[in-house]
């Protein structure tokens, strides 16, 4: 009998010998590799590289544009949102009115912000003129909705050329371009719902594109052209679309030296 126990206690050592062998085994093998989650295009504004020249800060009176929060001024201008918020005793930053007028100190000559949003819509650009002397976002958004347009500026972008109130060569990006809808600026082709809409504040067949309007207009359409693989032979004039009865951009549009330079 005590042969058979110590046979048993001997059998039962192994045993448990056994196991932790397997557990400690099991604690040192190799796992499955877990892969990184699948890495989605971000949606994040993106700030472009400032297209005026670098300055001395200043106090400068920014009248808000349609589509345009706190960040972006902020962004526009290299200042804290806090900084702003603060000087113009904001009780609710969220909340700017169109055509609100905002105190800046220590701001930073002023640069665009640019989104650029994953989509495969956009397969076109198309270039227009205001046929006007002046003009920005905001006034064109006050005249297209007195137009019918129920969500008021028809352009993605805007480009000023020194008037009411913004810069010369002044990038300003519209509500729709923001919310990524589509536009109100050519129906020939269907390009409203395909096409970008660039539009370049001037008369065109009466005035040349000034130098800095020009140079804003190859950054950007460079930019959009690129991320979007928008071909050359797709960025157009809005009367270069079939079945648009218009000479915009106008009949002084240098085409020769844009198309030179994209």
């Amino acid at each position: 009998m005590d042969i058979i126990r110590q046979y048993k206690n001997v059998k039962y050592v192994w045993l448990i010998v056994f196991l932790l062998l397997a557990l400690s085994s099991c604690a040192r093998a190799p796992g499955r590799k877990t892969l990184p989650p699948t890495v989605r295009p971000q949606m994040q504004p993106q700030v472009t590289p400032e297209i005026f020249p670098p300055g001395m800060r200043s106090t400068i009176v920014h009248v808000v544009a349609p589509g345009e929060t706190v960040w972006r001024i902020s962004k526009m201008y290299d200042v804290s949102i806090e900084h702003i918020v603060k000087e113009n005793r904001l009780k609710n930053s969220s909340m700017l009115e169109k055509g609100q007028r905002l105190n800046i100190s220590q701001a930073a000559p002023v640069r665009p912000v640019v989104t650029l949003y994953p989509s495969k819509k956009w397969k076109y650009i198309i270039i227009h003129h205001s046929a006007t002397d002046s003009g920005s976002a905001l006034g064109f958004d006050k005249s297209h909705q007195a137009r019918g347009f129920n969500r008021g500026l028809g352009y993605d972008f805007v480009i000023a050329n020194g008037t009411a109130d913004k810069l010369d060569g002044q990038i300003e990006v519209s509500p729709r371009w923001i919310k990524q809808e589509d536009g109100a600026h050519c129906k020939a082709g269907n390009m409203n719902c395909r096409a970008i809409g660039i539009c370049l504040v001037g008369n065109f067949s009466q005035e040349r594109v000034s130098a800095k309007q020009m140079d804003s207009l190859i950054y950007l359409v460079n930019r959009l052209s690129k991320y979007y693989n928008i071909p050359k032979n797709n960025i157009l004039g809005h009367g270069q679309v079939k079945g648009a009865n218009t000479e915009c951009p106008g009949t002084k549009f240098p085409w020769a030296e844009f198309k030179n330079k994209l």
